[in-house]
């Protein structure tokens, strides 16, 4: 019966965009990961904040740890 739970963690690291190199834990091998960054504003009215969103796509040619995700520089 399938739970839910991530079965195991592997390691993954990331390559190129603002998080090149950043290594860390991934449950069943996403094929992607969204890495978000705070942006700064111009007085930005009661809080308001905005973040850059970067997306890493997973090397599918990579079959054992470390997974490697690569920057999509292309992705919105």
């Amino acid at each position: 019966m399938d739970t839910g739970t991530p079965t195991g963690w592997e390691v993954a690291v990331l390559f190129g965009g603002p998080a090149d190199g950043v290594r860390m834990w991934v449950a069943e091998r996403p094929r992607t990961i969204q890495v978000t960054r705070p942006c700064e504003l111009e007085a930005p009215p009661n809080g308001m904040r905005a973040e850059a969103l970067h997306i890493y796509r997973r090397d599918l040619r990579v079959k054992s740890e470390p997974l490697r995700y690569g920057f999509d520089g292309a992705s919105p």
